[in-house]
């Protein structure tokens, strides 16, 4: 998402680099916005509207664009122009612990099965009005009545397929795949998939906004599944991408309702163009995620739509201008969706004395992976945090990364070790570059934002790392998240402008 890092650890010498979509992929699949379906008449049937949509925060409009300034999860050589992933079934389970071999699983749009949908995530149909939020309509359905809980998105796999295929394949150059990039060269390479993507990229409770989508009988839902595509591509080694999804559910408005604004400079009023602006909710530690993220556009205007209905964001923002002009986070509290924030302003970085410098801070760090005695393999994600305090309550969240960062790595067992590193683990670097300075806090009551300065005093940060299988997606390592809040002389973290601080070493174990 973006503010997330992704380290790849391998035995063999193949490695994989975070895209900053987000592809955080981030594609978002909406269940038509005011879908016109007729309803079921049965009892005991509903009708579930489906469309797909998200903010293409790191998509080149032509050829040899620069790159996009997307936090943390920036495409690899900038941008991309297009990426395609061809959908073969999604589906829905009123239970929160189904499996991929579990019954009672419900087709979503059943036309896919017969029909597989090559979509391109990064590709928003041009409307009259300028208000523009889905990607595709994918269809509408009648199922069962009930609260599902899961939805999972299953593609179609990039060998010839022995069922169904696309009635156009726009991945055929690489080798007639059916899932694609085209960078900003307009050159087009597979997109991989790990078995997950074949068996379903699930969405889970936690993921599911608002809760688990409610299907009355004889009425109908719209339900948006937000594919964040900028934040799910990894780079090989060999010059292809895997897709790692990031993927949110909920069920939408029919009117698309969002929350839109302008990030503007504190003291000059002015726009600034390629801000990152997310929106974040709390997982169930009670930090926020980034859940959608773009970047801001000529004007300094972003919008996200369509949202869950009766969803609240914290709308949290940051930006690093082309001159290298850092601006800290800006964090506004409580937004409910249908919100036109207005201007948000955001604070540049200024030096405490005379040359000192004002540029944003990195910081650094070493992840290790290890089974047993031997090295182990994971992907990482890595995230850089932190807190502000609101009457007297303390809100932790993530901070969207500047495109600098080096987040999407390569790693291999001949990666050089630091000699704090357990006897035969497996290590990988990560590079953050984040602001240097502590956020701003505004709180959103009763139509206006209310905007306090930034603490004075230490910018302290924590660094999170999430362990997965590079092959399934599921996590793995015992415990499978690490957070230090440490530098590697055991004191704060502390950020400095201009400085690179490197981190305490984060070092998982038990990764079978």
């Amino acid at each position: 998402m973006i503010s997330s890092a992704m380290l790849r650890l391998k035995q063999r010498p193949i490695s994989y680099f975070l895209l900053g979509l987000g592809l955080v992929v981030v594609a978002v699949v909406v269940i038509s916005c005011g879908g016109t379906a007729s309803l079921m008449q049965s009892q005991g049937m509903g009708t579930v509207n489906l469309s797909i949509s998200d903010p293409p925060s790191c998509a080149a409009s032509t050829p040899g664009a620069s790159a996009a300034p997307v936090g943390g999860t920036a495409a690899p050589a900038g941008t991309f122009m297009h990426v395609y992933v061809t959908i073969r079934s999604i589906q829905a389970h009123t239970s929160a612990t189904a499996d991929n071999t579990s019954s009672g699983w419900q087709e979503l749009a059943p036309q896919l099965v017969t029909s597989p949908e090559q979509v391109d995530l990064l590709h928003l149909p041009a409307t009259g009005n300028g208000v523009v939020c889905l990607l595709q309509q994918l269809g509408s359905t009648s199922l069962p009545a009930g609260d599902y809980q899961q939805i999972r998105l299953i593609l179609l796999a990039n060998a010839a397929p022995s069922g169904p295929a696309p009635s156009s394949n726009l991945c055929s150059s690489p080798g007639n795949v059916f899932n694609c990039v085209v960078d900003s060269n307009n050159v087009t390479h597979t997109l991989d998939l790990s078995s997950e993507a074949n068996t379903g990229l699930k969405i889970p409770p936690g993921q599911i906004m608002g809760g688990p989508i409610h299907v009355a009988a004889g009425q109908s839902v719209d339900l948006n599944i937000d594919f964040n595509t900028c934040a799910s591509i990894l780079m090989e080694g060999n010059g292809d991408f895997r897709l790692k999804p990031t993927l949110t559910a909920g069920v939408v408005s029919p009117n698309m309702t969002g929350i839109s604004g302008q990030i503007v400079d504190s003291v000059t009023s002015q726009p600034i163009v390629g801000a990152v602006v997310t929106l974040q909710s709390a997982d169930m530690s009670g930090t926020d995620r980034i859940r959608m993220q773009e970047v801001t556009d000529a004007n300094g205007h972003f919008g996200f739509c369509p949202l869950a209905v009766g969803a609240m964001f914290d709308v949290v923002s940051d930006a690093l201008t082309a001159s290298g002009t850092a601006y800290n986070a800006t964090v506004v509290l409580n937004v409910p969706g249908g919100t036109s924030l207005g201007a948000v302003p955001l604070v540049a970085e200024t030096p405490a004395t005379a040359g000192a410098s004002t540029g944003p801070g990195t910081i650094q760090g070493t992840i290790t992976a290890i089974n047993g005695t031997a090295g182990a393999s994971i992907d990482a994600t890595v995230s850089a945090l932190q807190s502000v305090t609101v009457s007297s309550t303390s809100h932790t969240f993530t901070v969207p990364l500047f495109a600098k960062s080096s987040s999407d790595v390569t790693v291999t067992s001949s990666t050089s070790c630091p000699m704090t590193a357990p006897k035969g683990a497996f290590c990988g670097s990560y590079s953050l570059v984040v602001p240097a300075s502590n956020p701003t806090i505004g709180t959103f009551s009763a139509g206006k934002t209310t905007i306090t300065s930034p603490a004075t005093g230490d910018v302290l940060y924590a660094v999170e790392a999430d362990a997965t299988n590079p092959t399934s997606g599921a996590t793995m390592c015992s415990p499978s998240s690490q957070t230090t809040s440490k530098d590697a002389t055991a004191m704060p973290l502390k950020d400095t402008a201009g400085a690179t601080t490197t981190a305490a070493e984060l070092d998982f174990t038990g990764c079978s």
